[in-house]
């Protein structure tokens, strides 16, 4: 997932798109932030925590509905942080007075009014998806068979729901089950190699890493070094013979 910062009346909002399922997830310190304008970004984290336990007292399911995801601060690094769809941070809000709660209610359903015009017409939502690919400077050859695997797993959990097997853990298991068949490790291993580098500095994205490996094109049990998203570089070297 990518982050995609917002702006609101000259303030960041970070959000996250889940291609997976078509969802805008928000910063809800972030938000706390405008509504309380606060400055100092430790206070606004202070004030949701406290907001936060009082509304699980309650059995709000605002609070519930939150997720957990690394997101970037600004010291660079990545911490985990509550984030929220759109239609949650709608029902936050009210819980927190401030004369910005209006104009981030109507920012907010904008977000959400353009969510429920996909779901009206899905071609708007595949529109979105292939111009944001094509932003994020992907080939139409990578956005075709993006779209064809999206269906074939489509056609495929929809079998599962079929005979009862519940969306969330259950399809992990399954997921992963098959990701390990396929390829030889897991998923978790699989997502943290977005890319392999060969010593002698062929780079090679991991999808063909895979490929190659199984047609013997990495023979000489040369070492690889694996780079995360970001770049960086673990100091583990993986042997590909």
């Amino acid at each position: 997932m990518k982050v995609s910062p917002a702006s609101f009346d000259g303030q960041s909002i970070r959000r996250v798109f889940d291609e997976a399922t078509e969802t805008w997830w928000f910063s809800v310190i972030d938000v706390v932030q405008v509504l309380t304008q606060q400055p100092d970004y430790q206070t606004a984290r202070k004030y949701w925590n406290k907001l936060k336990e009082r509304l699980g007292k309650e059995g709000s399911e605002s609070v519930t509905n939150c997720h957990r995801l690394k997101l970037p601060a600004v010291d660079g690094k990545n911490y985990l942080t509550d984030v929220a769809t759109a239609e949650t941070l709608l029902r936050l809000v009210q819980s927190v007075p401030s004369p910005k709660a209006e104009p981030i209610k109507l920012w907010l359903a904008k977000v959400g009014y353009e969510r429920m015009q996909e779901m009206a017409d899905p071609a708007l939502s595949l529109n979105r998806a292939r111009q944001t690919w094509q932003q994020h400077g992907r080939s139409d050859k990578w956005i075709a068979q993006r779209m064809t695997g999206q269906e074939t797993r489509n056609k495929l959990t929809d079998y599962w729901r079929e005979h009862d097997i519940k969306a969330g853990q259950e399809f992990a298991i399954l997921t992963n089950i098959i990701h390990t068949e396929w390829s030889g490790v897991s998923v978790w291993f699989r997502r943290r190699m977005v890319a392999v580098t060969v010593l002698n500095g062929v780079f090679i994205h991991g999808t063909s890493f895979f490929t190659s490996k199984q047609s013997g094109c990495h023979g000489g049990g040369r070492p690889v070094r694996v780079q995360n998203q970001a770049g960086v570089e673990p100091s583990v070297l993986l042997d590909v013979s």
